[in-house]
């Protein structure tokens, strides 16, 4: 097992860019990393160059983020208990993992003792080619979000509302590309995000300022603007979310559709 450097983290980019789009939230993390984004991440493979399993383990705060790919589930298996690739005696979150190692996660964590909880089942949307979507032409100004904003969006944000989340947002507007829509105040009515790992989310829009095609239109620009700076584009819309995921297909985003990606909690 070996952690990589800055030198082997962008070998790793173009390998891992070879097996999108199930690679693409590893991907994302190290493609953020090559570009001097801020991270606490320290990423493991099995063997070097030629790996076949690759983990990012991110400690935030008090709370532990795993995200991994594999191509080999025993050699994946030997990382999480022989080699302990990760710390099983503290809590954690594994994020947007291939549904398949679910059963051998679960097997793991019995076996350590850990209860393991998953709260997210989602569809993986990309997009590979933004020529045909709409033109970016609207009656209203699409502009981007400043540290200001950073309390309203974590308010609404489903995982925010606590100082964490504010911090959380708070990096990602300063780091990040965002986009959003305001108000004669300059508040932000509709917005859109980018995570640590380069996918889109935490669309939203205030009720009272609903069906008025705001996130139609910022996420088509965020899209755009992704997609010319070489960000991959892509986005996770958990099963449940029928208008996300309707919203995303009518712009051209596709699903793997023999791929599904689920969150688990860890709780030892």
């Amino acid at each position: 097992m070996k952690i990589l450097n800055s030198d082997e983290l962008k070998i790793a980019e173009t390998t891992l860019y070879t097996h999108l789009p199930k690679s693409i939230k590893v991907y994302g993390f190290v493609f953020a990393m090559n570009r001097g984004k801020p991270h606490h991440l320290e990423v493991l493979v099995d063997t070097w160059p030629a790996f076949t399993n690759i983990i990012n383990d991110r400690a935030k705060d008090f709370m532990k983020k795993v995200t991994l790919y594999s191509t080999d589930e025993e050699v994946l298996r030997r990382m999480l208990t022989v080699e302990n690739a990760i710390d099983w005696s503290t809590y954690f979150l594994i994020g947007g993992c291939d549904l398949r190692h679910s059963l051998m996660l679960k097997e793991i964590a019995a076996s350590r003792g850990v209860s393991m909880k998953g709260f997210s089942l989602v569809h993986l949307m990309t997009l590979t080619e933004p020529s045909h979507l709409p033109d970016d032409k609207y009656p209203f100004v699409v502009s981007v979000l400043n540290e200001s904003h950073a309390d309203v969006v974590n308010k609404t944000w489903k995982f925010g509302g606590d100082d964490k989340g504010y911090r959380n947002i708070l990096n990602l507007i300063r780091h990040f590309p965002t986009c959003c829509i305001t108000d004669e105040s300059n508040q932000p009515v509709s917005w859109v995000l980018l995570y640590d790992y380069c996918a889109m989310g935490m669309l939203y829009t205030q009720p009272e300022h609903r069906g008025k095609g705001y996130a139609k239109a910022l996420v088509t620009t965020m899209a755009k603007r992704l997609h010319s700076q070489g960000y991959p584009v892509y986005c996770f819309i958990e099963e449940c979310n029928q208008l996300s995921y309707k919203l995303f297909k009518s712009l051209g985003f596709t699903e793997y559709l023999s791929y599904r990606a689920a969150w688990y909690e860890f709780i030892c």
